[in-house]
């Protein structure tokens, strides 16, 4: 494991946010982290610490997935809005019904059901992206000071940790 360096502050007089996704990242880390030390019969483990290639391809194979997902959500809020159109334009829908210059859209359930298929997807390049955070000695507090280093103060939750400037890198 590389030796860990603090590149991180959170401005004096400031507090840190609080969060449920921060609090979730955090357990999800440190059971990453945890797997380590597991035996071969732990998918994290090996993941850790066998090719990093395995650990890539997934990465790569679930961003795919998110990606194709996200179209099916589109696929079916496009086709339920164009069905609305041409039920409309056929003259199905009484006028006196609807508001002026509103379309009532009713989505099937499989726009739920595409929307959750996005959410799992979304959740395996996360898991897959912390475990390469992990196999290369980058906590998520680094990670998250990256993250804010890309927003201008304004933007920039007040107490957010950023990187000291020595460890500002940007592209190759």
């Amino acid at each position: 494991m590389l030796p860990m360096v603090n590149k991180t502050f959170i401005p004096a007089g400031e507090a840190a946010p609080a969060s449920q996704i921060g609090a979730t990242m955090e357990a999800l880390a440190a059971t990453i982290g945890a797997r380590r030390g597991a035996d071969e019969a732990s998918y994290t483990h090996r993941l850790l610490t066998g090719s990093v290639d395995t650990v890539l391809k997934k990465v790569m194979e679930e961003a795919g997935e998110v990606a194709l997902a996200a179209k099916d959500v589109e696929g079916w809020a496009t086709s339920s809005l164009a069905a609305a159109v041409a039920l409309e334009a056929a003259g199905a829908v009484d006028p006196a019904d609807a508001e002026p210059d509103a379309l009532s859209v009713q989505l099937p359930a499989e726009y739920g059901q595409a929307v959750d298929h996005l959410r799992y997807e979304a959740a395996d390049v996360v898991y897959h992206l912390l475990v390469i955070l992990e196999r290369y000695g980058i906590g998520l507090n680094e990670f998250a000071a990256e993250l804010n280093m890309r927003m201008t103060e304004e933007e920039r939750p007040a107490g957010a940790v950023r990187l000291h400037e020595e460890y500002v890198r940007r592209g190759k």
